[in-house]
């Protein structure tokens, strides 16, 4: 395949040539060329490394459906009641709306998905099995890797652990935790768990943390502990961490520091800025970060669009960024930020001004997209999108080529 007469990353006009899943070359455009074989036609727009969304709750969803008024209260376990209390009464069926809000967020670009699959007492393994038929439906179009989560916590309902082991063994590739102290209040229990199955089962660990300030940091400083001693380095993620920049300036230098040393990924929803870890000081550290859009217009919030260009905008907007080059930066963490939390053979940026992800032999998973520079593309939010997994067109236009 040629992509023809396309940017990448805002740069000059050129031919990108595929073999198979990976870029082959990358030359300037010829005008005069009549290639042979499959070619894209880039008409001058970017092309850029798809989206990674690595924090998305797909089994929570209602996009798609009729807009309803917000109805949760305050805090994790109200929240999580008011779900509990509404999913099955859907206006379709689990199934058919994850379903379709993967393919929407294929559509406008997103190939690399890390979702989580709420697993208790009362949805058992219900929304993990529609979140693994969405990913077994689209298999062809997008990398889905499927996340076994506590979201009513793990040990406060009894036969919780049984579900998420039941999960493990029908294919959970990551292993989530949600405030240790906060929620179960016994953290040492609810890691014991988390990483003991982790142990067990050979999968990753991503801890959902919402708790502020000083507890915070407590709570990750568990679990770099553990980290640590079951040499888990690469294999852990901290999502949200809303406050871990909330103490002082040495303590948060302490963490990146920590999370770097251990290879700890960040993942964020682009939330306001209430005292977050710095996302320059974290990017220029080395560590892994990547994005993602959260509820997708569920009972627990009114907000998401299966969109990552938007909350590209987002995460630069809540970080105040002004100048290209950190607006570039945001676009990096969306895209091959996460791809590298999802796969460490994806290259992560190595600084403030690194743009991976288009280089001959890297995966040709693409996004072409109407924009003038990168940053005036994160601005304006263009949809003029084809997009590519694997080497092979799947989106145009914002709707999925049926092959």
């Amino acid at each position: 395949m040629l992509i023809r007469d396309v940017r990448p990353w805002g740069g000059e006009r050129s031919d990108v040539e595929l073999s198979g899943d990976r870029i082959a070359a990358i030359r300037p455009h010829d005008p005069a060329a009549r290639p042979a074989g499959e070619v894209v036609e880039g008409r001058g727009r970017l092309v850029l490394p798809s989206f990674s969304d690595v924090h998305v709750h797909l089994d929570s969803t209602r996009i798609g459906l009729p807009f309803r008024p917000h109805t949760g209260g305050s805090g994790v376990w109200t929240m999580m009641l008011n779900d509990r209390q509404n999913w099955r009464t859907a206006e379709v069926p689990l199934e058919e709306r994850v379903a379709g809000t993967l393919e929407r967020l294929i559509a406008r670009g997103t190939t690399r998905v890390r979702s989580y699959a709420q697993v208790d007492v009362d949805c058992k393994l219900e929304k993990f099995d529609a979140v693994v038929a969405a990913k077994e439906r689209f298999a062809g179009q997008a990398d889905v890797q499927i996340m076994t989560f506590p979201q009513a916590g793990i040990l406060r309902e009894k036969g919780t652990v049984d579900y998420l082991e039941a999960s493990l063994k029908s294919g959970a590739e990551v292993i989530g935790g949600i405030d240790p102290c906060s929620l179960d209040r016994d953290p040492k229990g609810h890691l014991d768990v988390v990483f003991g199955l982790a142990e067990k089962y050979q999968v990753e660990v991503d801890i959902h943390l919402h708790e502020p300030g000083h507890l915070g940091v407590f709570s990750t400083d568990l679990v770099l502990e553990r980290t640590r001693a079951l040499g888990m380095q690469g294999k852990v993620t901290m999502s949200h961490a809303y406050e871990l920049g909330s103490i002082s300036e040495s303590v948060s230098r302490r963490i990146i520091d920590d999370f770097a040393e251990l290879d700890v990924a960040m993942a964020t929803v682009a939330p306001p800025d209430r005292g977050q870890l710095s996302l320059v000081a974290l990017t220029e550290a080395g560590v892994r970060v990547g994005l993602g859009e959260d509820g997708q217009r569920d009972y627990w919030s009114p907000y998401g669009n299966c969109d990552m260009l938007d909350r590209t905008w987002q995460l630069a907007f809540t970080n105040n960024f002004r100048r290209d080059e950190l607006i570039e930066m945001s676009l990096a963490v969306a895209t091959v930020g996460g791809a590298s939390i999802m796969s460490h053979d994806v290259a992560r940026p190595a600084g403030v001004a690194d743009r991976p992800g288009l280089a001959v032999g890297d995966r040709a998973d693409l996004l072409l997209v109407d924009g003038e520079t990168p940053a005036s593309a994160v601005m304006d939010r263009g949809t003029d999108r084809t997009v590519l997994h694997d080497g092979a067109v799947v989106a145009d236009q914002l709707a999925l080529v049926r092959h």
